[in-house]
């Protein structure tokens, strides 16, 4: 009976653990989350209201639209978050439909790769203390607040990523 108990206790631990990364958010929904690159500012919306706003770190190379692949650029324009990482190496992350059919033909006339892997994520350990723009073109913010942003925006939730 004891290691009954014992086991009962290691499990409700570790489960209150895991789950308290997660969260059901029973919120409004979040219909579109945009960017804006030259204010370092992400909002989420549900319509016209503003649900959240959070700072952000964006490429290391932040003016400008992503043309290629290692340009340090985070992309600029209409998007779709289109999946999800409960691993990521950055904490969590939720994808961004990057490079759409405009991204890679401008690309392919340039003659260069698109690039692609962009996300929205928190930091790992090593960035934690960095400086503002150093990802390779994603969008970074808070192990804490990126919680919440996993939880509450879905697949398919547009993105709108202004200059």
């Amino acid at each position: 009976m004891r290691v009954l108990r014992v086991i009962l206790l290691i499990t409700l631990a570790f489960t209150a653990t895991a789950c308290s990364k997660f969260y059901t958010y029973t919120g409004p929904e979040v219909t579109r989350v945009v960017v804006d690159k030259s204010a370092r500012k992400m909002y989420l919306l549900h319509h016209a209201e503003v649900l959240e706003k959070y700072d952000v770190g964006l490429g290391f190379a932040p003016a400008g639209h992503k043309g290629q692949e290692g340009d340090g650029r985070t992309p600029e324009g209409e998007y779709l978050i289109d999946r999800r990482n409960p691993n990521s190496s950055f904490y969590l992350s939720i994808g961004i439909d990057y490079p759409n059919e405009d991204d890679i033909r401008r690309a392919r006339e340039a003659g260069v790769s698109p690039g692609g892997d962009i996300f929205i994520h928190g930091r790992p350990r090593k960035n934690r203390k960095g400086g503002r723009d150093w990802t390779a073109g994603c969008i970074a913010v808070t192990n804490s607040e990126m919680r919440d942003v996993y939880n509450m925006v879905r697949d398919g939730t547009p993105i709108t990523i202004l200059p």
